[in-house]
């Protein structure tokens, strides 16, 4: 099985539907699982977008305008490559805590963690630790968020 187109960026998607619709089944069933992990454990506040060609958990400007570039602060996302699968989180990124949490889980769960600093890669989402997924996702507030934000912000 070669690799999987992702929506193109010549026709941008302006909906999650939308989104959806454009990958290949299998991708939109990995999607549409992870997706709704999120959601459930989402905290109140960050908002689910389409921006990037990438589904963005982000914090609304009119929570945060003073970000870096100017765009939505990022918290969590996921993008549908060529290749596989990137769920983003910002919030294991900034703790070393709870990336140690996913590795921890992913070991005694007998799966594989790909991850860099922030992207968890997978073709499928057996190939995750949803639990963990879940835990992190649910671990920072909006306000705990954006303080922590604005303190790295104030020490540019």
């Amino acid at each position: 099985m070669g690799p999987m187109p992702s929506p193109s960026p010549r026709s941008p998607v302006q909906t999650i539907a939308e989104y959806l619709a454009a990958l290949p089944a299998a991708r939109r069933s990995a999607v549409a699982t992870v997706r709704g992990v999120v959601k459930r454990n989402l905290p109140r506040g960050y908002r689910e977008t389409i921006r990037q060609r990438m589904i963005l958990y982000e914090v609304p400007l009119s929570v945060y305008p003073d970000t870096y570039n100017g765009h939505p602060l990022c918290y969590a996302a996921m993008a549908v490559h060529k290749t596989g699968i990137s769920l983003y989180l910002m919030a294991a990124y900034g703790s070393p805590a709870l990336t140690q949490r996913l590795k921890d889980c992913f070991r005694e769960a007998g799966k594989k963690l790909d991850m860099g600093k922030s992207c968890i890669r997978f073709q499928d989402a057996e190939d995750l630790e949803l639990d963990a997924i879940g835990e992190v996702v649910a671990s920072t507030p909006l306000v705990k968020y954006v303080a922590a934000a604005k303190a790295a912000h104030a020490g540019r």
